[in-house]
């Protein structure tokens, strides 16, 4: 640590640039950095899997994948709600059966009561008959109130009493608190959300992509080495991050945003097949960032860690 100026007297103990310091060697407070155009994915990219798509497919969003990824993730997730659901069906056959027995014993409390209000009364010869039992039971039950004052009430609200001195509860333990018990049965959501939108997403209302390959003529580079490798299949434009791009739904070209607005929407008719197109079928594709705040809301990436307190 660095030693503070001589009449440093109304600074603080621990100035700005020692706190930097000690945060960047004992690793405390946020930590964050801007990123840049390494840090985010191509347009033409997985948004699963982050490596160009092989047969690529667009969401209603304008989010892309590769089918293989995106069919494989809504396989997944089917198989987790067969799993949730069985679980369900089991916690709803338990929840049935506790109410089932919960309505016998009381049946059988009802039934027992009506039993014991029905037997007969004692008449005096049977009195007399059990009159020195009925003394010596007196006797003990006189005993037996001895006892009990010495020892304490059973209807005391310490948790130590009525056999439970062997069983003590662990509150740290989510088995052993007061309130665990059975889980209550909800049944689960069979709808499949899009991991990137979280909107609801149906095999169906997957669209087929079609890219344009670029025109360069260099022949000895491999299609994922090249950094332009598309293009807009109506102006000859090279697709990038840094180029807003749509899909045509009915044939699932992609072509750019300038060539959307000032070719297609005049007539909405399709360039290249002569169809007639409405605005759905238009479909913006999310691109990925380029590092600049134009094309990006949030540039910076954020890692919290423990505070610095001084």
């Amino acid at each position: 640590m660095t030693r503070h100026a001589r009449n440093c007297t109304v600074g603080a103990v621990y100035t700005y640039n020692e706190k930097k310091r000690g945060c960047a060697e004992f690793r405390y407070g946020t930590n964050a950095q801007r990123l840049g155009k390494d840090s985010v994915k191509s347009f033409d990219c997985c948004s699963l899997t982050l490596q160009p798509c092989r047969r690529p497919v667009i969401t209603k969003d304008g989010y892309l994948f590769d089918k293989e990824a995106i069919l494989q993730y809504i396989v997944t997730k089917k198989n987790e709600y067969s799993r949730r659901l069985k679980e369900y069906e089991r916690l709803r056959k338990a929840e049935e059966d506790e109410v089932s027995v919960e309505a016998n014993k009381k049946q059988e409390a009802r039934m027992e009561k009506f039993v014991n209000g029905e037997k007969p009364a004692m008449t005096p010869a049977h009195r007399s008959d059990l009159q020195p039992s009925t003394s010596s039971a007196a006797s003990s039950s006189a005993s037996t109130s001895t006892s009990a004052t010495s020892t304490p009430s059973s209807s005391s609200i310490s948790n130590m009493t009525n056999g439970h001195e062997k069983k003590l509860p662990s509150f740290w333990l989510p088995s052993e608190c007061p309130n665990a018990g059975v889980a209550k049965a909800q049944k689960p959501d069979a709808t499949i959300y899009c991991p990137v939108s979280q909107q609801p997403l149906r095999v169906k209302d997957l669209i087929d992509v079609k890219f344009t390959l670029l025109r360069d003529g260099d022949t000895k580079k491999s299609l994922i080495a090249k950094e332009a490798r598309y293009m807009c299949p109506i102006t000859h434009d090279v697709l990038s991050n840094a180029v807003p791009c749509a899909v045509l739904r009915p044939t699932g070209d992609v072509v750019t945003m300038e060539c959307v607005e000032r070719l297609i929407r005049k007539d909405m008719i399709h360039p290249l097949t002569d169809r007639k197109l409405k605005e759905k079928d238009i479909i913006p594709l999310q691109r990925g960032g380029t590092g600049y705040a134009t094309t990006n809301g949030n540039l910076q990436g954020k890692e919290k860690r423990p505070m610095l307190q001084v």
